[in-house]
């Protein structure tokens, strides 16, 4: 192929991309409530997280496990199981978050998780998201010829979890700010009952919605 054919793929899966990973969903959520709640650092390292979890979708598209896994309902359900009892915990966790005094407040960021906790909560937020799962597989059955390259296809991958991180790293550095974060630390464990009731939400939107 040449590789004016290949520019042109990428270019729609670029496109296709930014406008999966721009609409709200789980990912958001959590890198926003992380920004609000912890600051930039801890938002950014969610971040990367949640573009590491490109990678495994990647992976297993490549191998071609997704096929496998939208084929057989019961491993269907099963992952979006877990999925939706992982979202119900983040979300569950927000919702009972109690007011606090400015002193409070500010022995928040003392509380914050540690990098690699941070990491693993974007890592698992977007990894266990059987709506990505589908998204992958759709990108490498549909969009992605079956004649290209695995090196290509790869380079595809890689570049999707690169520009998630940085999208979502974009959105802590904007949430993050100090003068957002003192806004928004107003309203307190208001704004993380609203995250909480936002996850809760969208695990029960995936509960109840099927591969079609």
């Amino acid at each position: 192929m040449p590789a004016e054919y290949y520019l042109s793929q990428f270019l729609t899966i670029a496109a296709v991309h930014f406008l999966a990973v721009a609409s709200p969903g789980p990912d958001l959520a959590i890198v926003v409530r992380h920004s609000v709640v912890y600051g930039r650092w801890t938002a950014i390292c969610t971040s990367l997280g949640v573009g590491a979890g490109i990678f495994l979708h990647t992976g297993y598209s490549l191998l071609g496990i997704g096929l496998i896994i939208f084929k057989s309902v019961a491993l269907f359900n099963f992952m979006k199981i877990i999925a939706v009892l992982y979202l119900l915990y983040l979300g569950f966790t927000a919702l009972c978050s109690k007011p606090m005094n400015q002193a409070e407040i500010m022995k928040q960021k003392d509380k914050s998780p540690s990098s690699l906790q941070a990491m693993r909560t974007g890592f698992f937020t977007n990894a266990l998201n059987p709506k990505v799962t589908l998204f992958f597989l759709s990108l490498f059955t549909v969009v992605i010829d079956p004649g290209t390259p695995l090196s290509i296809q790869a380079g595809y991958g890689l570049y999707m979890a690169v520009a998630t991180a940085i999208w979502f790293s974009g959105l802590s550095f904007l949430f993050g700010h100090d003068a957002v974060r003192r806004k928004f630390l107003k309203i307190g464990h208001w704004f993380d009952r609203l995250i909480g009731v936002a996850l809760i939400g969208l695990s029960l939107k995936l509960a109840f919605t099927g591969r079609n």
